[in-house]
């Protein structure tokens, strides 16, 4: 199965931007695009819209909590209903701008802190299921891969979803498959050849984890975020390994 490479975007609000995502977006294949709640804002998100369309990029929604100062990363105490709404309201506020550029969405990722809990509480899991089912059963969700695929795939498609199983480039793992916290200093890999070589190693379907160990990963999109250090250069450099036979 292909490897496409998947990237956050459209990051920035008012004035603020945070990536080169017109650098950046000619090499993903999928964008992930922030709805407001995080990041973003009805100008940002129609620019990238716009952009995803010139490239012919696949369009996700990457819904979050509503955290705009703490960018997302904060877990906040919501029901299930209340996630729900949260996540329709921002698929719903990213495809109405979707369908004035006569394109649409085809999967949602959460983001930060609610991607997290997602992984970690299978009642949010449940929560943001019902949501995209409630909208549209055509929408994909993609999740971190670990070795619950097979659980999860399961309950997904007891809501009529299907899943997008991915892996972070650049994100250090733990030895039970979890990422490495964000509160860690070697929670993100910055070299270059080091997130070059573990592509190689997912090609042969293995990551090694922080203490070497290696970890089975079925993975359908790797992730490397745009607002990483020499983003634009570990992009192209990802992009150059996957087109490798």
């Amino acid at each position: 199965m292909q490897i496409k490479l998947n990237c956050d975007m459209g990051e920035g609000f008012g004035i603020y931007t945070l990536a080169d995502d017109e650098k950046i977006m000619p090499y993903i294949d999928m964008a992930n695009l922030a709805c407001g709640f995080h990041a973003s804002d009805a100008l940002t998100m129609s620019k990238s819209i716009a952009l995803t369309k010139n490239y012919n990029v696949q369009i996700g929604a990457h819904p979050s909590y509503q955290d705009l100062v703490g960018f997302g990363r904060r877990s906040i105490v919501c029901s299930q209903e209340e996630i729900s709404a949260i996540v329709l309201y921002q698929i719903g506020a990213l495809n109405a701008i979707c369908q004035s550029y006569n394109t649409k969405i085809t999967y949602v990722k959460p983001h930060g802190a609610l991607y997290n809990d997602m992984m970690k509480d299978e009642n949010i899991f449940k929560a943001i299921l019902l949501a995209i089912s409630k909208y549209d059963t055509n929408l994909k969700l993609m999740i971190l891969s670990s070795s619950n695929n097979n659980k999860n795939q399961a309950l997904a498609l007891s809501y009529g979803i299907n899943l997008i199983f991915e892996v972070f480039a650049d994100r250090n793992y733990n030895d039970d498959g979890t990422l490495v916290s964000r509160d860690n200093s070697h929670a993100v890999i910055c070299d270059i050849n080091i997130v070059k070589q573990r592509l190689v190693n997912l090609k042969k379907g293995y990551l090694l984890s922080i203490n070497e160990q290696k970890l089975k990963m079925q993975v359908h999109s790797l992730c490397v975020h745009g607002d990483n250090k020499n983003s634009l250069e570990l992009i192209l450099s990802l992009r150059e390994v996957l087109n490798e036979d």
